[in-house]
This record gives C-alpha cells, sequence and structure tokens, in this order.
C-alpha cells in the first residue's frame, strides 16, 4: 500500500482494532432468542454505542425495533454544508453451527496463518471495526469532512426486519446523501470489489401431517403414509436432476453480463469434495447471481442415534430461495408456497408459513460515488481498478433505504472476500483487508466530500 496519512494512522491503529473486534466477538449475539440469551445481543449493542459515544456521536440511542431487537445509531456532524453519509453494519451474526468443527473457539478471535478467526469477524463485527478504523484516521488527519451517521442492525441475519420496519416508521432517522453499507466484499482478497446486485430472499416454512401419531413400522409401514418421506419429495421436487432449482412459475434462465467465477475457482472457494460435482447450469456467476436458488436450511426429523422403528406422523423443513434482481420477493414467497402444496404426495395435510422475505437489490455502479470509491480503492490497492461483481447474499435494507432514499447512492463493500467462509465454521477475516479497506473508505470520504 502506498504511503500516505491516512495509510500510515490506519497501520498505527490495527493493533486497537484487533483488541476491540476480540471484545466484539466476544459476544455471542445470535438473534436467535430461544438460543441464545438476548443479553448477549444486548452487550454487543451496547459496546458499539460506547464505541460511537467515545468518538464524539451525539444523539446515541438503542433503537427497540418491532422484531424485538436493538439497532445501534449515532450522529457525528461535520463541516457546514457538507453531505451526510450513512454508515451501515450489523452485530449480530450466524450460529456458530457444528462447534467441534471450529479449529479454535467461534467466540474467541485467534490468529492464526495471517487471519483472524471467530464469529462475525468478517460478517459484520468486522465492519463494524471497519468504519471506525475509516473515521478515526480522518479525525487524525485534519477531520472528518462529511455528516456522518451510523447505524448498527441486530438482526440482519435472521431476515426478520426489525430496520426496515423501523426506518418506514420513522423515514428521516436514516436519509443521507450516500449510504455505504459493509456488509460485502472484495471478489477475491486483494481484489477490491463492489458489490453491484444482491439476491432477494425468502424464508418458507413447511409443515407435513399424515397420522396422529407415530406408528410402529413393522406392523404399519408400507401402507401407513410416512410424514417424512412426505417431506423428501416435497423437498426433491425442488431440483431438476441437474440440480437446478425448479420452483413451478419461477424462471431460472437468468444471464450475468460482467466479472466472471472460474470453476476451478469457485471449487476451491466452496471447499467442494474432489470427485463431486456442481448443480446447475450455466455459467457459475449465471447460478449465483442472475438465478434463483434454493436451500434447505433445516429439517426437524428424529436422529440416527436413539431412533426407533416408527413410521412418522409430521414432519416440518425450513427452505430458503434467494432470488436475483428483477424478480420480486414477494412474488417468489406466493410461488414456492403454491409449489410446496402442489408437490406434497398422498393427500397429506400441509401447512406453509413465511417467517423472513427481502426485495433482491441493484446498485448503479456509475454514480459519482462509485467514481469516487473507484479512486479510493485504487489508491487503497496499489493502483488496482475497481471491480463489481454480483453477491448471492441478500440485505434486505438495501431496498427498504432506495425506497425511502431515492436519490441516494448506495454502495456495498466489505471484508467477505471467499476465504473469510462467512455463515460457515471457521469464519476468520484477513487483516490485511480490514485495514486497505479502512484506509479506501476513509480516502472515499474525502474525495465524496470534495467531489474529487
Amino acid at each position: 500500500m502506498p504511503s500516505n496519512p491516512i495509510a500510515e494512522t490506519v497501520a498505527s491503529l490495527m493493533p486497537r482494532a484487533k483488541a476491540e473486534l476480540t471484545e466484539l466477538v466476544a459476544f455471542k449475539s445470535v438473534a436467535d432468542f430461544e438460543q441464545y440469551p438476548k443479553s448477549e445481543s444486548e452487550a454487543a449493542a451496547n459496546w458499539v454505542a460506547d464505541a460511537l459515544r467515545a468518538e464524539g456521536f451525539e444523539d446515541i440511542a438503542l433503537l427497540d425495533t418491532p422484531d424485538g431487537t436493538q439497532s445501534v445509531y449515532g450522529f457525528l456532524p461535520g463541516p457546514e454544508g457538507a453531505p451526510t453519509v450513512l454508515l451501515y453494519a450489523h452485530y449480530d451474526v450466524q450460529p456458530p453451527l457444528d462447534e467441534a468443527g471450529w479449529v479454535t473457539p467461534p467466540f474467541e478471535l485467534t490468529e492464526r496463518d495471517g487471519r483472524w478467526y471467530g464469529r462475525g469477524s468478517a460478517d459484520c463485527k468486522g465492519g463494524v471495526v471497519m468504519h471506525l478504523l475509516a473515521l478515526r484516521a480522518l479525525k487524525a488527519n485534519g477531520g472528518i469532512p462529511v455528516h456522518v451517521k451510523f447505524i448498527a442492525e441486530g438482526s440482519e441475519e435472521q431476515g426478520t426486519g426489525g430496520l426496515e420496519r423501523y426506518a418506514e416508521a420513522h423515514p428521516d432517522l436514516l436519509r443521507a446523501d450516500t449510504i455505504v453499507i459493509g456488509d460485502a466484499g472484495n471478489f477475491r482478497a486483494g481484489l477490491p470489489t463492489v458489490t453491484a446486485t444482491l439476491r432477494g430472499m425468502t424464508l418458507v416454512r413447511v409443515e407435513i401431517d399424515t397420522l396422529e401419531g407415530n406408528l410402529h413400522s413393522g406392523q404399519f409401514g408400507g401402507a401407513a403414509p410416512d410424514a417424512l418421506a412426505a417431506l423428501v419429495r416435497v423437498l426433491d421436487s425442488l431440483r431438476a436432476e441437474d440440480g437446478s432449482t425448479t420452483v413451478d412459475g419461477l424462471d431460472n434462465a437468468g444471464v450475468w453480463e460482467g466479472l466472471q467465477y472460474a470453476d476451478d475457482d469457485f471449487r476451491r472457494d466452496a471447499k467442494v469434495l474432489e470427485g463431486v460435482g456442481l448443480i446447475g447450469e450455466g455459467t457459475i456467476a449465471d447460478r449465483i447471481w442472475a438465478r434463483p436458488a434454493v436451500t434447505v436450511l433445516g429439517i426437524d426429523c428424529p436422529p440416527v442415534v436413539g431412533a426407533t422403528p416408527s413410521v412418522q406422523a409430521a414432519s416440518r423443513a425450513l427452505i430458503s430461495l434467494r432470488v436475483p434482481p428483477g424478480v420480486d420477493a414477494a412474488e417468489a414467497t406466493k410461488l414456492l408456497r403454491a409449489h410446496l402444496e402442489a408437490h406434497t404426495p398422498w393427500g397429506a395435510r400441509v401447512r406453509t408459513e413465511q417467517v423472513g422475505q427481502g426485495q433482491a437489490f441493484r446498485a448503479d455502479v456509475t454514480s459519482p460515488a462509485y467514481e469516487a470509491m473507484a479512486a479510493a480503492l485504487r489508491e487503497a490497492y496499489d493502483g488496482q481498478e475497481m471491480q463489481a461483481s454480483g453477491m448471492g447474499g441478500s440485505i434486505p435494507l438495501c431496498n427498504t433505504l432506495g425506497a425511502l432514499y431515492p436519490e441516494a447512492e448506495i454502495l456495498l463493500i466489505g471484508l467477505s472476500e471467499p476465504e473469510a467462509q462467512i455463515h460457515a465454521v471457521n469464519e476468520s477475516v484477513s487483516p490485511d483487508e480490514l485495514e486497505r479497506m479502512s484506509v479506501a473508505e476513509a480516502l472515499f470520504l474525502q474525495r465524496y466530500a470534495t467531489g474529487a
């Protein structure tokens, strides 16, 4: 990275950044309060509020959002007449999944092989620290040239829409000229990238009942309708022979124009086992950025250990459906629910319920803010040009903010490059990426304020 005062300041702050990220990762701030104490999320929210307070933010508030979580807000005034920039990240995290699969404890930030490991290190507690680093670097080098609004969400990973509904009910709170969403990431570590599109998502729970109670499989198996077998048939109907998503009435022929993802690179990033084929057809970019994708997130069924010889009376599953820009998530939800109901065999009783939803998003990467970001990333990444990619994940707040503030420019950057393995075991963040992206954000705010 070329030497400049901003970069030098950020480099000097990296030990503090590691210490702060260690504190943040230690909070088990999973916004699933049936499994994780709400006090952990509240403690993480208070940590963010204290950090903003220490940086001179005003109007700091813990916002009680309609889904029972808290988002942290603060305002830092800049020079008179300066534009306003909203910085976004979220402090809630995904569950650690199989804790035994972690090399080091998921809620203890651990340095290993040049990376920092821990749940939320990249997604998205690292994003909180990235914003703080950028602001501190600016304060140490002439001051922050814009008005800053800061919002840290407490339930992004759950998809329950708390902050979206709060923003709709308080439309002036997050109003800004430009919004920087710190919850994306570079296409590859070291390659500066902005995210041009996000897939939308819907979460649907399906429940199937066939019997008044479980039956002995020896006495009744072969004629009694098995609810678990019915569910398996339904779930299988969601994919074609090649693994492509097949929801009745939902288009699956989108094409991605732009940065491509080589098959070998994808296999390596996804850690696909040797000899196992990829699913779907078309380019990798088509499949993960331009087409719908269904995933079975969980099934309620007896575990193998302790299983009894029984025909199952009831079963249920949670299904995620990602949809590309141009597909309405509400319509996709209707199609998915109708498909599940239509493909339930044997006249079994079926119930479907929507439990989460968010619209897809497409950014205007030709806007002045993106030009400023391109210049900032070029400087932070030693002359490399900014790339634009899609992202298969969803950030429902983007569409809410886009609808509330249609004149605002929305940029998506962050730390979730493929090696970060977000949502998986052994999530990590590259400290070099954290350092460079913090420098880039600081340089962007300087350039954006002056129009350079």
